[in-house]
């Protein structure tokens, strides 16, 4: 990984922690007082972190050393369970178990927009066009919400009734996985239709667990997907034909989060055993355990994309 790497995981100890990739040296550590923390997400700008908590999101500054958060945004009632920025960090999205799917503006107090999905949102994605937010819930529903139309535009139920757990779309959005507490993934292709809605084609299923799936992602070059689940373990499987191609095993509790770096070349995950982990990609071998979070390790966030005219010169 190349230069200006930012990497960090939260979890239940109420920290977040931030970590030099390479050696596993915890380098700043952020109190996060109110609750445990969910979800993180690093700004494409490498500016802030936004922290998803119970009920709020807090977002931080990444290259200073100021404690404190430089904005909250309150308005949901339950658990925040996803978040989000569109790719120029003008505004956020998030999700949350009190049901809805809400838009901020990172500039302005308040949430700007609510949709609202009638149970409780465990996963919520916005898909490469920047048009369409994709949320899934606990009732087993997956929406799509048409931010032009400012309305739900499809609704999919893989299996009635049963939780889906994670969503994933691919960086050209021609694909999109969602997984689910049966251990199950299912693949949709995404066609645009004539009067710009997208149609939701089913492509595959692939059981890739027998218990929970906590996380799906597709890697950056739509090689890989990678399940992440509470029988500990991390599965890397081939976009083309969904073959296995190796188990991480190391882990020694439930995996909940992921993150690929950007040349998919190597994979951060997070798990209940209070460790993050790196992982050699080609290889599938452990390169690094962080360690220092008292309880579990439940979000990881990294960026090591390169930002114009800014770390070109160093790698």
């Amino acid at each position: 990984m190349g230069s200006s790497v930012v990497l960090a995981t939260a979890g239940y100890d109420h920290t977040v922690r931030f970590w030099q990739a390479t050696s596993g040296i915890c380098y700043r550590t952020l109190q996060y007082a109110d609750s445990q923390v969910n979800k993180l997400e690093i700004t494409p700008d490498k500016q802030y972190l936004a922290a998803a908590g119970n009920p709020h999101i807090r977002l931080f500054e990444v290259a200073t050393n100021n404690p404190q958060p430089v904005l909250s945004f309150d308005g949901h009632s339950g658990n925040v369970t996803a978040v989000g920025f569109e790719k120029d960090s003008k505004w956020l999205f998030s999700g949350s178990e009190d049901g809805t799917v809400k838009l901020w503006d990172v500039r302005a107090q308040g949430c700007q927009r609510e949709y609202e999905s009638r149970a409780a949102v465990n996963s919520v994605v916005l898909l490469p066009n920047q048009e369409e937010l994709l949320s899934a819930d606990q009732n087993g529903n997956i929406r799509v919400w048409d931010l032009t139309a400012n309305a739900c535009s499809c609704e999919l139920v893989p299996e009635v009734g049963t939780a889906v757990r994670s969503l994933s779309a691919s960086a050209d959005g021609s694909l999109v996985v969602a997984a689910n507490n049966n251990g199950t993934c299912y693949v949709w292709r995404l066609q645009r239709g004539a009067r710009l809605t997208t149609h939701f084609e089913p492509f595959h299923k692939l059981q890739a667990h027998n218990s929970y799936i906590l996380k799906c992602l597709i890697s950056p070059d739509g090689r890989y997907l990678v399940t992440t689940s509470s029988d500990s373990t991390v599965k890397l499987w081939n976009m083309d034909g969904f073959t296995l191609e190796r188990t991480l095993k190391g882990h020694q509790r439930w995996v909940w989060d992921c993150v690929f770096s950007v040349d998919a070349a190597f994979l951060v995950t997070a798990s209940s055993d209070a460790t993050a982990r790196l992982w050699e990609v080609s290889s599938g071998e452990i390169i690094r355990v962080y360690t220092g979070h008292h309880k579990a390790a439940v979000c990881c966030a990294l960026n090591d994309s390169a930002i114009e005219g800014c770390d070109q010169e160093s790698s």
